[in-house]
């Protein structure tokens, strides 16, 4: 059995079939655009440069031996959009800043963002809090809550070189951070010499120093 056409004037169904096509095509095109749009990260060019440099197998570390890296230690981090986070600049820093603090040049058990030149919320950290003692690292973290019953301890610093001294910190923090699988916000009781790691990295993002407490 044929189609029928014969009761549609010839000119109707021409315009008609060219309406359905042209929607089809602009529904398509939309489509194809919002498969292809990608939200845009916030990372600047500099910051790009240094997460990308491939010839450096390790991360530079800054420190306060030199005046400008003294200064960029200073200054208070910006946040990453949930952009940022999902990308892959990110994956890369997070992964060199953790190959960076482990390697056995440098040998720390903990690292932020300005101490590689990002001035980034982002820290790495040893959890001795954990099997196996992992590296992980927080975007966008910060301290809610702390314990006010305190202990002093002893630390140094990869931006400090050469140098230690008695630093009293809260001996439990509550961190809230933005969780890099599911971007969702995520809060965590720390506990002991972890916590102390955490309080310290922290410090970095607001231009804070451990000799800024030092108490000897």
């Amino acid at each position: 059995m044929k189609k029928h056409t014969r009761n549609i004037p010839h000119a109707s169904a021409g315009k008609a079939f060219l309406g359905v096509a042209l929607l089809f095509l602009l529904a398509t095109s939309v489509i194809s655009s919002c498969r292809r749009a990608k939200p845009e990260t916030s990372f600047t060019a500099e910051e790009l440069a240094i997460i990308n440099d491939t010839l450096r197998p390790l991360m530079k570390v800054y420190t306060i031996e030199n005046e400008s890296d003294s200064t960029l230690l200073r200054q208070v981090c910006e946040p990453f959009t949930a952009a940022d986070i999902a990308s892959a600049a990110y994956s890369t820093l997070a992964q060199r800043m953790v190959k960076t603090v482990t390697d056995s040049t440098v040998d720390g058990v903990g690292i932020a963002g300005p101490q590689v030149g990002i001035l980034r919320q982002i820290v790495a950290v040893q959890r001795y809090d954990k099997e196996g003692f992992p590296f992980e690292v927080y975007p966008n973290i910060s301290i809610t809550a702390r314990s006010e019953e305190c202990e002093s301890g002893r630390e140094g610093c990869l931006s400090v070189p050469d140098r230690s001294g008695m630093v009293v910190r809260s001996q439990w923090v509550v961190i809230n951070y933005t969780s890099p699988e599911t971007l969702q916000q995520v809060q965590d009781t720390i506990k002991g010499y972890t916590a102390r790691i955490f309080q310290h990295e922290t410090d970095h993002l607001k231009g804070i120093l451990y000799t800024d407490h030092l108490t000897e």
